[in-house]
């Protein structure tokens, strides 16, 4: 078969023909670099790494196909349109012409997202997969401050409300699981649709931003990573019947209790939802007289009134439990159950030294009503009912009693244990246990006065190595012997003594010796073993033959 010519230097095969470098691919799109990794970002596409570097090591590469799914992509003629329309901006103001400007600035096109987050996640399931880093991002710009020109008061509120939204959905089905509180910030870990989450939230510190900071990339992660958690967030409350988005009050919102507004909201849908299906199984029996309707309708301006922010923040304490038994919402696993009933029937007053974000998001996750010391808080520091006090400082007034005062640690000791821990190793001006993460060995938990399960079954594995170590030590004990010629039986060790809990002496020389001397024939190969063994054989007969011949052993 007569081959094609072709022409030296035109070969575009293998990895030339499927990889392209970023210069390559901009100058194919006709965008700008900043733009390409925006579009690149947006898509979810990432430079690849070829076996074969065609045009050098120091060049960046993509595949072909990726490239060409860019170009056919409406987003990308949008963000054009865009550019353009922004040009029109400078020009007007170059001009000196404010109004047009202005009015050009109102008229802005915009693009939405929702198309690519539909693309890049076709099923529910596979955006939860993916939450973590969409979550740790979204927390760390709300606590971020407003940085003119870079990060808005806009963005930064946005990411606060999501974050508040997502926390008071886990919150809200007892879904937390693992709390890790570590220097770099506050590890969480919840289960939802059966997908382990995990996000870290920084500590509620003042964050220093330099400027040698860089948010142009980390803005456009941030700007897909808003509308998944958003996308995120509809469906979880849908599929509990809560609507979305929330309406809050606005009062509670300027007094930074928006954990307390959203258990109010989840309070006031669940009632209206219980309310909807009773109104309408009674109206589909086509008996429901007037003296039934009335107190519907009564009910219904009620929460009507709720939700305009009619009624007054400081409503009775049974507002701060999440209901319970919510129709449409999933079925409760183990884990649920056992995490809703940790702090059941407990009632938590914070001080106001201690964070109060993290504890109001994790003590109601666990079954825990919980209030704060300031404006909005559901129930005063007077209160009776209050069965712990979250302190981090010596009081200086005098004690309640019949509540305990613990540090914050002890709240996260225990939803990490599941269990209820002795508060006495946690009051202030005492040094607390070292706070173990419970990602790295859940067995490692040790609680003085609880028993734990995995106590017991680590004791037992350490008896078992323990009697191990004690036949094998016999084993080779025995085997010296044999070599040895040693048929004494008393000279047999003890496996009781061997694995008794006796403590040897720091400067044992002779057992030292003893162990090199059995190390030193154990490693001797099965050859010289052989050779030792039929020496040791020899040396026995020729000790019976002598015993014999000079009439030492009787025949």
């Amino acid at each position: 078969m007569v081959k094609h010519y072709r022409p030296p230097g035109k070969k575009n095969e293998g990895n030339a023909a499927r990889f392209i470098t970023r210069s390559k691919a901009i100058k194919q799109l006709q965008v700008s670099l900043p733009l390409f990794r925006k579009v690149c970002i947006l898509k979810g596409i990432f430079p690849r790494e070829p076996k074969k570097k065609v045009k050098g090591n120091h060049h960046t590469y993509y595949h072909l196909k990726d490239v060409s799914y860019i170009q056919h992509e409406p987003l990308l003629e949008r963000l054009r349109e865009i550019r353009a329309y922004q040009h029109k901006v400078k020009k007007a103001e170059a001009k000196k012409n404010p109004d047009r400007a202005t009015l050009l600035r109102q008229r802005s096109p915009a693009y939405k997202l929702d198309k690519i987050v539909l693309q890049r996640y076709p099923k529910f399931l596979d955006a939860l997969r993916d939450l973590d880093d969409c979550l740790t991002m979204v927390h760390l710009f709300a606590a971020l401050p407003a940085i003119e020109g870079c990060i808005e008061v806009k963005r930064i509120h946005n990411c606060r409300r999501l974050a508040h939204e997502w926390q008071a959905y886990i919150s809200r089905t007892h879904r937390l699981r693992k709390v890790f509180v570590s220097v770099k910030g506050i590890y969480y870990q919840a289960e939802v649709k059966g997908q382990k989450v995990t996000w870290l939230a920084p500590h509620p510190l003042q964050q220093v931003v330099t400027d040698d900071d860089d948010f142009n990339i980390m803005l456009n992660f941030l700007e897909f990573y808003e509308a998944l958690l958003a996308f995120a967030n509809c469906h979880l409350y849908h599929s509990i019947n809560v609507k979305y988005p929330p309406i809050l009050d606005p009062r509670l919102e300027a007094l930074a209790a928006d954990h307390y507004a959203l258990s109010r909201y989840f309070d006031a849908n669940s009632r209206s939802s219980a309310w909807d299906s009773q109104y309408s199984s009674l109206s589909g029996s086509g008996k429901v007289e007037s003296q039934q309707i009335g107190p519907l309708v009564d009910e219904s301006e009620l929460r009507l009134a709720q939700l305009q922010n009619q009624l007054s923040s400081n409503e009775p304490g049974a507002l701060m439990h999440l209901v319970e038994d919510v129709p449409g919402e999933d079925e409760e696993d183990n884990d649920t159950r056992e995490c809703k009933k940790l702090f059941k029937d407990m009632k938590f007053f914070l001080n106001r030294e201690v964070y109060r974000d993290s504890l109001l998001f994790v003590i109601p996750a666990f079954g825990g009503i919980v209030s704060w010391q300031g404006d909005g808080a559901p129930f005063e520091e007077d209160d009776d009912s209050i069965t712990h006090q979250i302190i981090d400082r010596p009081r200086q007034d005098g004690k309640i009693c019949g509540r305990e005062y613990v540090h914050p640690q002890w709240v996260y000791d225990c939803v990490n244990a599941r269990i209820i821990l002795p508060t006495g190793d946690y009051l202030v001006g005492r040094d607390p246990p070292p706070h173990l993460s419970p990602f790295v060995d859940n067995d490692s938990f040790e609680t003085e006065g609880v028993i734990n399960p995995a106590e017991a079954e680590a004791e037992a594995a350490r008896e078992k190595r323990k009697k191990m170590k004690a036949h094998e030590k016999q084993h080779h004990h025995e085997l010296i012997m044999e070599l040895e010629g040693i048929t004494d039986s008393s000279s047999i060790l003890n496996i009781d003594n061997l694995s008794s809990d006796r403590e040897e002496p720091d400067h044992d020389y002779e057992q030292v010796k003893e162990d090199n001397r059995i190390m030193s024939v154990i490693e001797l190969s099965r050859q010289f073993r052989g050779i030792i063994e039929g020496m040791r054989v020899k040396t026995a007969v020729r000790n019976q033959i002598g015993k014999l011949m000079f009439g030492l052993i009787p025949l």
